[in-house]
């Protein structure tokens, strides 16, 4: 965009020559996305995808949107900005799988105090291992700028996604029944949920996120930044190999929120708490911040990122499929006669 520059512009704050400098530096990272469907590169007024349909007979998609939460606090803390987006990639394609939909393509939003070409493209950069670790494409995005609104340093992110299903092999708990198998697949921390929670026990504003405490195996900083792992994959091949029922993706409010949102009328699900892999930053947080066990539970997913009801006789088919992926899954429990809820015992 070589003839277009605003003084004016600028001097209230906005740097329309940085923002083009930061969709040059990207455009790297959004090419590595590309898949099957993608009509247009990013720089147009949208994102053109021409999804695939042969085979299907009825196809639906299916949309979801998140941010990152209060977590982007810690990265900006840590000056470590190339994982933020993996979360937000995971965070909306985790929801949308819950379905049984494979995400098809993502845009990103970026709300930033003042545009730093570097900072937007190694943001970017995350954004686009996670369209890759979910197979979907990066089509589209945005960098607003906002001074005088939002500090230099901070800044905002949330993405959007789409995806596709069949209308006959959507996951919908129709056909669950009690005595079906309940699955877990193991988090690898804390995710992107909680963190205000977090953020106070662990007062990060003052605490040295260098620190190794003798709980972790590394860093605090490093542990809180690990990236939300993105199911996908796992989800779909468990799919094809076995009749799952139901999907969960453990998110803001636990188990006790996120489970029932799976289950049909008149089931509940009964889950082992010694059977859940936790770990050990879990448990350092409810001993710093003196938390109860159900809180923990009504809050964190508490090392189990997603749960998949199977048929009990297809247990053995999930689980290889899932190892098949790189996802270890173990059982937790069993769908009940009930009102909805969750026991946890």
């Amino acid at each position: 965009m070589k003839d277009s520059h605003s003084a004016s512009y600028a001097a209230a704050g906005v740097d329309i020559e940085a923002g083009y400098k930061g969709v040059q530096l990207m455009k790297e990272h959004v090419a590595r996305t590309v898949v099957p469907g993608v009509v247009s590169g990013i720089g147009g007024f949208g994102g053109l995808f021409a999804p695939d349909l042969s085979g299907m007979e009825e196809p639906v998609l299916v949309s979801g949107t998140d941010g990152v939460g209060t977590k982007l606090r810690v990265a900006q803390l840590m000056g470590e900005h190339s994982t933020i987006g993996i979360d937000c990639v995971a965070m909306c394609v985790n929801d949308i799988i819950c379905c049984g939909a494979k995400p098809l393509f993502f845009l990103d939003y970026i709300a930033i105090g003042k545009n730093d070409p570097e900072k937007v493209a190694s943001i970017v950069s995350g954004v686009a291992e996670g369209c890759v670790q979910a197979g979907c494409a990066l089509v589209g995005g945005e960098t607003a700028e906002h001074p005088g609104v939002m500090a230099p340093d901070d800044y905002d992110l949330a993405g959007f996604c789409v995806g596709i299903v069949d209308r006959k092999k959507m996951i919908d708990g129709r056909q669950m029944k009690a005595g079906d198998t309940i699955l877990a697949l193991d988090s690898n921390g804390l995710h992107s949920n909680g963190f205000s929670l977090v953020r106070k026990v662990l007062d990060v504003e003052h605490t040295d996120l260098n620190a190794r405490p003798q709980e972790l195996d590394g860093a605090l900083g490093n542990e809180l930044l690990r990236p939300t792992a993105i199911y996908v994959q796992p989800v779909l091949a468990a799919i094809e190999a076995a009749r799952v029922y139901g999907i969960s993706h453990i998110t803001g409010g636990g188990f006790y929120e996120n489970v029932p949102r799976c289950l049909p009328h008149g089931l509940s699900a009964k889950i082992d708490k010694s059977a859940l892999h936790i770990p050990p930053i879990f448990s350092m947080i409810q001993r710093l911040g003196d938390i109860p066990e159900r809180d923990m539970f009504n809050t964190f997913n508490m090392g189990t990122g997603m749960v998949l009801i199977v048929d009990k006789d297809d247990v053995d088919q999930a689980v290889s499929a899932l190892a098949g992926k790189g996802h270890d899954a173990h059982v937790i429990g069993e769908v009940v006669s009930g009102d909805g809820g969750v026991e946890l015992l």
